[in-house]
């Protein structure tokens, strides 16, 4: 039961997260409690594919959103925007890919 609050946590932090207008104090802390849920579910192979298929939904979202931002005139409000909603989903995408990185490590760690 644990395992399914942390990963509803996780996904309710990673929708906080998007939003670009998150102050950086609130996003500090959102994100110190996203690394403690991460840190809860360890380093079990399933947790690891439920990070990794969140960490994929974070990669095709920055896709997209840079085919949008292309999508707009240079200069333009819109593109603005756009361009900042993806510096937005790129970091998340780093940050959920860094969080699947050491979990892979402690899970080849634990498996030696």
């Amino acid at each position: 039961m644990d395992k399914y609050i942390a990963q509803a946590n996780i996904d309710h932090y990673l929708g906080l997260l998007k939003d670009p207008d998150v102050p950086g104090d609130t996003r500090t802390t959102i994100t110190k409690l996203l690394l403690a849920e991460e840190d809860k579910l360890g380093h079990q192979r399933e947790q690891l594919e439920f990070a990794e298929s969140r960490a994929a939904a974070c990669r095709q979202r920055a896709d997209r959103q840079r085919r949008l931002m292309n999508a707009f005139a240079p200069g333009s409000t819109d593109r603005m925007q756009a361009e900042r909603l993806l510096v937005n989903f790129d970091a998340l995408t780093q940050f959920v890919e860094g969080c699947c990185h050491q979990m892979r490590r402690k899970a080849n760690e634990s498996s030696l």
